[in-house]
């Protein structure tokens, strides 16, 4: 729940809301209200507007998980799925693009302009197996690329799952991590 809650955002709404008090007591002669509104709101209001600034968007689901696919995950994800689903289903300060340093690790982001960037998750079952796949706009990293890190992909993402590529129209690539 709170992760998806943007802390830019609350930042704005609270110190917009508390200088606005501070602007309304300095004009009816209240100091107390006067001070806490400026000291605290225009402070909170800066810092949510800096945290706007440097904020990266949750990636959405491209697909609502089923009630089916939900109980797989809690029975057979890995850690590691989980803990890409918690990463890129929330607000993040600071970084360029959702999995940035995981790719760049990987070789599949040779500097910012030319790094594939994650656009979309879904879950679902394969052959019995709870998946996780992740959907990449690449357009700077031919697919070949992609298939070379095969490997160190596994090796990332692993223990315990196998990792399947899929080219799609329009420079996507989706990489497919299903638990064993």
């Amino acid at each position: 729940m709170l992760r998806r809650i943007s802390l830019a955002n609350v930042g704005l709404v609270v110190g917009s809301v508390l200088t606005l008090v501070g602007f309304i007591a300095y004009a009816n002669d209240n100091a107390t209200l006067n001070l806490a509104g400026f000291f605290y709101g225009i402070p909170l209001l800066l810092g949510g507007l800096a945290l706007k600034s440097a904020e990266l968007k949750p990636i959405p689901f491209t697909q609502e998980s089923s009630p089916e696919i939900l109980a797989l995950r809690e029975q057979k994800a890995t850690t590691t799925q989980k803990q890409v689903i918690g990463d890129v289903t929330r607000y993040r300060y600071g970084q360029d693009a959702h999995l940035d340093t995981s790719l760049k690790s990987l070789g599949l982001a040779p500097n910012k302009q030319e790094a594939a960037k994650l656009t979309g998750i879904r879950e679902t079952k394969t052959d019995g197996a709870y998946t996780l796949v992740l959907e990449f706009d690449s357009p700077f990293i031919p697919f070949e690329v992609w298939e070379q890190k095969h490997d160190k992909l596994e090796k990332f993402f692993g223990p315990g799952v196998q990792v399947k590529l899929d080219r799609l129209p329009e420079n996507k690539v989706e990489v497919a991590i299903a638990a064993v």
